[in-house]
């Protein structure tokens, strides 16, 4: 493991992870990173495909320091407060809030996740991402380099097909660390009504990738052939800790 590598897993704050063998399937909460940007709207989506029957879900909002003026400091809240209220009213199902302060979005959603047992954190793409590609923006490449928690990234332009139920999920890599990832995507299709298809097939709405083989159990480290595979992506992605599935 690379040195950069091993210095960013050092830095999570996280408890004894437990044997391999004694990790469960995880049931599904989650944690979308909401700031009211077009793009978190395609995470608005995506979270709201993903909330199955019996799904908590949370949105969050990250503020990056507190004003020294108490007036101010009011008004910063209150202004994100209303924030996620919009998100909330624009999602249409019931959602809680969270106003988080820290100065890395990635690291205190991390931790969020980690204080609320959720498993997976959403997010939408970068700014500039093309329509229909999902890439990860800073804040979700935090969480791609160790963290706690699945991440998943909305492919752009998502909300104009919201209503869109899940159709097709891909899991792209064949061998035994992805045997997660497919019964994560099998889970899902069951909960949804999907199908799993072959990654090659047209129209995906979503891929599902597990992590790096020589990753920490319960900790997300993306190998070099699932980066790419995530920059040729035209669907949403999910990524999974190392030995860790979901049950939808």
């Amino acid at each position: 493991m690379d040195k950069a590598l091993d210095a960013t897993l050092s830095s999570w704050r996280r408890s004894p992870e437990p044997p391999i063998d004694r990790i469960p399937a995880m049931t599904v909460d989650l944690i979308i990173s909401y700031d009211g940007t077009p793009n978190d709207d395609d995470a608005l989506a995506l979270g709201r495909l993903l909330a199955v029957p019996g799904a908590s879900l949370t949105l969050a909002y990250v503020r990056h320091a507190r004003e020294f003026d108490p007036k101010r400091e009011e008004l910063a809240q209150y202004d994100a407060e209303q924030r996620l209220q919009r998100g909330a009213d624009r999602i249409g199902i019931p959602v809680r809030q969270h106003v988080v302060v820290g100065a890395a979005t990635g690291d205190v959603l991390g931790e969020l996740a980690a204080r609320q047992g959720a498993s997976i954190v959403v997010f939408g793409s970068d700014y500039r991402t093309p329509l229909g590609r999902a890439e990860p923006g800073t804040s979700a490449q935090r969480l791609l380099e160790g963290g706690p928690v699945a991440v998943a990234v909305a492919a752009a332009g998502l909300r104009a097909r919201a209503e869109r139920p899940m159709r097709a999920i891909a899991v792209p890599f064949a061998g035994p660390i992805n045997d997660d990832a497919r019964a994560t995507a099998a889970s899902l299709a069951l909960a949804t009504g999907g199908q799993v298809v072959d990654a090659d097939e047209p129209d995906l709405d979503l891929i599902v990738v597990g992590s790096r083989e020589d990753a920490p159990a319960g900790r997300v480290v993306v190998a070099g052939e699932v980066r790419t595979e995530l920059n040729s992506a035209r669907s949403s992605v999910l990524v999974l800790p190392a030995d860790t599935r979901i049950d939808f």
